[in-house]
């Protein structure tokens, strides 16, 4: 069947359909078709404007869909147009969420042409990906199995549906049985390798690949990053030999600006911009290497980051304007960060999450207040980090009974459970307050193991209140933590020292000395 010519595409007839479908008319759209056809505007159909049709057909309310789709689907049998592959694809899409009707519309499609069986091979592939995409995996192995004729388009639709839903062992099996592989065929395994949790399998895998295309080293990279093995990552970054792609590089910046590492990932940011390497860096560059700079506190280099990607003339997208904002509250910035925060066209939880951390830190309490108000209004659900934003506000401001009802109504409201973070902040206030026996029993009440950064915060309130009975309790809890840590000791000390407790404070620098710990360059210890 000879494809459509430029005339039928691009009629004004087969133009305003599309107009309309774009701009999400589905009812307009298929209107105009109805008007073109009765008006013997044309002598055949175009099947492009068909194929839009159709697709507009998908968007009608759901109880019409049925009726509309089996209204085309008799059109285009009188027409002689069923096995033409856009309608075909475009009515098997549309049917895909009801088998039975997709299978008829199979078995009935006649062959017509020397295209035909093409034809019906692109609608079967079509029709399976719109079946793996809806979830449904039964009805989509059933339709690969009954397939007469199979691409490689639809062996790797099939591994590729079976190991994203965590059919591991099927997916690996079909793989097997695959008469012809390409480099998609490797990566839809090993994606679902790495999406459910078997890197080491996937490593295999991917070591196996006849040719390793760069998407195959991103995919294995992204993979080591979440997993947050930052130095597997790193290591198949450097034995790349062909480093032109963009996306590799933002791979690993991302992997080292995600786990922490944020002056590995601006090296390799300056990596990718020598003369020898020159590879341009996009949004999603900038957006990690901001966040790099936020984590290092280093607003002179975000600065200057934002210079050059307005002399690239990339404009502020919501993206990177949260990561700017988040870079502006921890540098102190906060009008600038409000002015940011302002020009974005959709705010969600992460950037109000980010301006309300910022308010917290930098204690503008009623404007954290206010923005955590103003997220719940407009039916935002707040995240762990709007939490840990609200909670550093009351802490900055001393409010002992606010903090409580916010850490209460966290879990009680929001289903939220506390993070280390949450009780770092709760126990730093109780015990600044002076509650330091509800700031212990607080700790000991945390459903994980505590970190020494908890300990470390109410044993700084021991010293505050010159507690020492509990500073020696909770100090022996940060050595067991962090026993190679010398602030922790030099803390107790000060505690010794304020309360007079010479010879206690002689055995702990005996002990220090013994383990080879020495005072921190600028720590002192404080003298009564």
């Amino acid at each position: 069947m000879p494809n459509p010519t430029a005339d039928h595409v691009n009629s004004p007839w087969t133009l305003a359909i599309r107009a309309a479908a774009d701009q999400g008319r589905p009812r307009r759209a298929i209107a105009l078709y109805l008007s073109s056809f009765r008006s013997g505007a044309a002598h055949r159909p175009c099947p492009f404007a068909l194929a839009t049709v159709l697709k507009s057909v998908s968007r009608l309310p759901p109880h019409t869909v049925a009726t509309a789709a089996a209204s085309f689907h008799a059109h285009l049998l009188r027409l002689g147009l069923l096995a033409h592959p856009y309608p075909h694809a475009a009515l098997a899409n549309l049917y895909s969420r009801d088998p039975v009707a997709a299978r008829s519309l199979l078995d009935e499609t006649p062959p017509t042409g020397a295209r035909a069986p093409h034809s019906l091979l692109v609608s079967r592939n079509s029709l399976l990906a719109s079946l793996l995409r809806s979830g449904d995996l039964s009805a989509a192995r059933t339709l690969f199995d009954q397939m007469p004729v199979r691409d490689v388009v639809s062996w790797n639709s099939m591994v590729a549906g079976l190991a994203k839903a965590g059919r591991l062992g099927s997916a690996i099996e079909l793989f097997d049985q695959m008469p012809e592989r390409n480099a998609a065929s490797w990566n839809a395994v090993i994606c679902g390798l790495i999406a459910h949790g078997h890197l080491t399998r996937a490593r295999e895998m991917f070591e196996q690949m006849p040719v390793m295309s760069n998407i195959s080293w991103i995919t294995m990279i992204s993979g080591y990053a979440k997993a947050g093995d930052v130095q597997a990552a790193a290591g198949l970054f450097e034995r790349m030999e062909n480093k032109n792609d963009l996306y590799v590089w933002n791979a690993m910046i991302t992997c080292y600006a995600q786990n922490g590492c944020a002056r590995e990932a601006i090296g390799v940011f300056n990596r990718m911009l020598k003369p020898h390497v020159c590879v341009l860096p996009n949004e999603k560059t900038f957006s990690s290497v901001i966040s790099a700079c936020s984590q290092l506190g280093n607003l002179r280099f975000g600065l200057w980051v934002q210079s050059f990607m307005g002399s690239l003339g990339i404009e502020l997208d919501d993206h990177l304007r949260t990561a700017l904002v988040d870079l502006y509250t921890k540098s102190g910035r906060i009008d600038s960060a409000f002015d940011l925060f302002k020009g974005l066209r959709t705010r969600d939880v992460v950037s109000y999450s980010a301006m309300i951390v910022g308010c917290g830190m930098n204690g503008k309490l009623n404007e954290a207040i206010g923005l955590f108000k103003e997220m719940s209004d407009a039916n935002i659900r707040p995240n762990a980090v709007s939490f840990v934003g609200l909670l550093s506000a009351y802490n900055h401001a001393g409010l002992v009974e606010e903090a409580r009802a916010c850490f209460a109504f966290m879990s009680s409201k929001y289903k939220i459970r506390p993070s280390m973070e949450h009780y770092t902040i709760m126990v730093d206030l109780l015990g600044r307050s002076g509650k330091l026996d509800e700031a212990f029993q607080l700790i000991r009440q945390m459903p994980m193991q505590p970190h020494a950064s908890v300990w470390g915060a109410l044993l700084l309130s021991c010293r505050l209140h010159n507690n020492v009975k509990l500073g020696e309790v909770v100090a022996s809890k940060c050595f067991e933590q962090a026993s190679g840590e010398s602030g922790y000791y030099i803390l107790l000390g000060n505690i010794y020292a304020q309360a007079n407790k010479w010879d206690k404070l002689k055995r702990l620098r005996k002990t220090m000395k013994e383990r080879g710990l020495s005072k921190m360059p600028g720590s002192s210890w404080v003298l009564a």
